[in-house]
């Protein structure tokens, strides 16, 4: 199997294996916050958003409102409840997106659970998040055997469709994961929901190394992640990326409007030095 990392330069690449093979020539380590989509309201989550490409972010990854966040602790679900009492619904996110188009030049990732999107139509979905300049989706709550269909839509849309793999997913499975998904692989650093963690669990660098046995495609660890030792720790083992969730929701319902995306932008410039494979 090619590595999708050492991909030749007139073959096709995705915004995202852009982005990785560009941060492994330069030696680092991406950064991928996540926030919440109108949270507190979607006129802010405008400004984060600039503020993150501004702080250092190499992808971001923007949550969806949904009422019913299996994958999410408390932070992220009270985050979601919030943007949904502000109105935030699928069609402002993309417009909020479109808005931005040629402002935002690092790589947009949706995160939006699979019902919200079948009800949309997930075709329709797939055309207007390509419009508006999504680079790739993640649907934690899609099984591999009905990925395959939809990551054929995806891709037909200039997206890619990025999978999870959880410390308690079986090797054989972990291998057709790995081999299905696109852009990166999504490791879950622990087991159970999102939020912060005093520490980062050993066998993350185990499942590391494993998947990269399978192949050499980016892999990114997220879920628990939210110091800047976490984010050393992480590098250290050999990761592509960190997704950094609970962390940057966290201060941005600690904040006033007035001071939210200063301090978001502050938080994410810590976690780009951490993030640094110079430092």
């Amino acid at each position: 199997m090619k590595n999708k990392m050492q991909i030749t330069k007139n073959e096709s690449l995705s915004k995202v294996n852009e982005k990785f093979c560009e941060l492994k020539n330069n030696k680092k380590l991406a950064l991928m916050p996540f926030i919440m989509a109108g949270d507190p309201n979607i006129e802010i989550t405008s400004d984060i958003l600039l503020k993150l490409q501004e702080s250092g972010a190499d992808l971001i990854e923007l949550g969806m409102p949904y009422s019913d966040p299996l994958a999410d602790g408390p932070v992220i679900q009270i985050a979601a409840s919030r943007a949904l009492k502000s109105g935030t619904n699928l069609r402002q996110v993309i417009k909020l997106l479109e808005s931005l188009k040629g402002k935002l030049k690092i790589p947009i990732i949706l995160f939006s659970y699979l019902n919200p999107l079948l009800c949309f139509g997930f075709e329709h979905f797939c055309e207007m998040a390509s419009n508006a300049g999504v680079s790739g989706l993640i649907i934690p709550d899609l099984p591999l055997e009905e990925a395959y269909n939809f990551s054929k839509m995806v891709s037909n849309h200039c997206m890619d469709l990025i999978l999870l793999v959880a410390p308690t997913t079986p090797y054989e499975r972990m291998k057709k994961i790995s081999n299905h998904t696109k852009g990166f692989t999504y490791l879950v650093s622990v087991t159970g929901v999102t939020g912060e963690r005093n520490k980062m669990e050993n066998r993350v660098e185990n499942l590391i190394a494993k998947l990269k046995e399978v192949n050499n495609i980016p892999i990114a660890v997220g879920f628990g992640i939210s110091t800047p030792e976490h984010v050393r720790r992480v590098r250290e083992w050999g990761a592509d990326g960190v997704i950094i969730g609970s962390a940057f929701v966290k201060r941005i319902s600690s904040s006033s409007e007035k001071d939210v995306v200063d301090n978001v932008g502050e938080f994410c410039k810590n976690m780009r030095l951490a993030a640094d494979l110079k430092n």
